[in-house]
C-alpha cells in the first residue's frame, strides 16, 4: 500500500471493510469522497424544518455513483486473471466501466438500448474505448445478454449483480455517516435496477453492527413512475421515464431493495417525470447544484413525503444525487427555459439586453 498522504480512493480509505487482500491489484481513479452539502436553501423551498443534505455523486471520477462499485468489481475481476469486462446500461454504468477498464488495461463490452442513452454518457463510453453494442431492445434485455455471455465466455460481467459493486457501493454510507457523526434519520434516493439502496443499506447495517452508528435511516427509495416495477409488483415490458438512468423494467436487487425498506421501516413509491423535472431544476436554482435527471428523483420524493407529512420536522435527511447534469445536456437546455439575448458588441446595446 502506498505511503502517500494524499487520497488515493474508497478501495484504500475502506480497506478494512472491503472484501480485498494485499494480492488485490487495486483499479482506482480516486472516486469517492463526494461532498455532502447542507442544502437550507432547498430546505426553505419546500417548506420543511429539517436539516437536508445532498451527496453529490456527480462528483466522481466519470461523473455517477457507479464508480464506487467499478472500483471494486474491476479489481476483482483483474485478481481472478480476468481480461475482458461487460455490462448492460443505460449509460453511467457504461461510463464507469469502460473508464476503469481503460484504467486497467482490459478490453470493455458494453450492451446498449439503441436510442436511449443521454449522449453526454455515450461520448464517455466512446472516448474511453469501450467496444458498444446497441441493441434493438430495452435495458431489461440487454442485461439477459450479459448475464447470458458472461456464463458463457470468459468475460466478467460488472452489472450491479457483481456482488462487488454493491460493495464498493456501501461507502458512500460509511462517508455519511463520517460527516454527519452518525447515521441520518431518512435516506432518499432514486431506484432504477435497485443495487444503489441495496448498497447503502449495507453499509448502514454493517457500520451500525460496529456501533459507528446509533441506528438505522429510514431508506426512502423513489422509482420513476412510468417505470415503477417495485411500486406495482410486478416487470414492466416497456418502461418509460425522461430519466433514463432509471428507465428499467425489471430491477435486478429487486428483493433486497424491499428488505432495505421493511428492515429500516422505509418505503419505495414513485415520482411522476413532472415531479422529477420540478425537483430537477428547484435543486439548480436553489443549491447551485447541475444533476441529471434520474438524480433529482430523490429530491422529487422528498417533496411528496413532505406534502402527505411523511418525515417528522428537525430530522437529518440525506438526498444521493447519483449523477453530474452535464451527462444529460439536451434535458439541462430543455427544461431551464432560459432565454438568451443577442445584441451587438456595443456596450449600449449590451445594457439595454441587461435592462439597465
Amino acid at each position: 500500500m502506498s505511503t502517500d498522504k494524499h487520497y488515493q480512493g474508497l478501495i484504500n480509505k475502506y480497506r478494512e471493510y472491503l472484501p480485498v487482500s494485499d494480492k488485490t491489484p487495486v483499479v482506482t481513479l480516486n472516486e469517492g469522497n463526494t461532498p455532502l452539502i447542507k442544502a437550507d436553501n432547498l430546505a426553505k423551498k419546500i417548506g420543511l424544518d429539517a436539516e437536508i443534505y445532498l451527496k453529490f455523486e456527480g462528483s466522481n471520477p466519470t461523473g455517477s455513483f457507479k464508480d464506487r462499485g467499478m472500483t471494486m468489481a474491476v479489481s476483482k475481476a483483474k485478481e481472478e486473471g480476468s481480461n475482458a469486462i461487460i455490462c448492460a446500461s443505460t449509460g453511467n454504468t457504461s461510463a464507469a466501466a469502460a473508464a476503469y477498464g481503460a484504467k486497467a488495461g482490459m478490453k470493455t463490452f458494453v450492451l446498449i438500448p439503441d436510442g436511449y442513452i443521454a449522449l453526454g454518457k455515450l461520448s464517455q463510453a466512446m472516448m474511453y474505448g469501450a467496444n458498444i453494442i446497441a441493441i434493438n431492445g430495452n435495458f431489461d434485455e440487454a442485461l439477459e445478454r450479459v448475464i447470458d455471455i458472461s456464463k458463457n465466455y470468459p468475460i466478467t460481467m460488472v452489472n450491479s449483480l457483481n456482488p462487488y459493486r454493491i460493495e464498493g457501493q456501501k461507502s458512500g454510507a460509511f462517508e455519511i455517516i463520517e460527516a454527519l457523526g452518525d447515521a441520518p434519520d431518512y435516506h432518499f434516493i432514486p431506484v432504477g435496477n435497485a443495487g444503489n439502496i441495496t448498497a447503502y443499506f449495507k453499509g448502514y447495517e454493517e457500520w451500525l453492527a460496529i456501533n459507528k452508528s446509533t441506528h438505522l435511516p429510514k431508506m426512502m427509495g423513489f422509482e420513476a413512475e412510468g417505470a415503477a416495477a417495485i411500486v406495482r409488483g410486478e416487470r414492466i415490458m416497456h418502461p418509460e421515464t425522461l430519466a433514463t438512468a432509471i428507465r428499467i423494467g425489471n430491477p435486478a436487487s429487486w428483493e433486497k431493495a424491499e428488505r432495505a425498506r421493511d428492515l429500516s421501516g422505509g418505503v419505495i413509491d414513485s415520482v411522476t417525470d413532472d415531479e422529477i423535472v420540478e425537483a430537477y431544476k428547484m435543486i439548480a436554482s436553489t443549491e447551485g447544484i447541475l444533476c441529471e435527471p434520474a438524480s433529482a428523483a430523490s429530491v422529487a420524493g422528498l417533496i411528496k413525503s413532505n406534502k402527505t407529512k411523511a418525515v417528522k420536522e428537525g430530522s437529518k435527511i440525506v438526498c444521493i444525487l447519483t449523477g453530474n447534469g452535464l451527462k444529460d445536456p439536451d434535458n439541462a437546455i430543455k427544461y431551464a427555459l432560459a432565454d438568451v439575448k443577442k445584441t451587438s458588441a456595443d456596450i449600449n446595446d449590451i445594457l439595454r439586453a441587461m435592462n439597465i
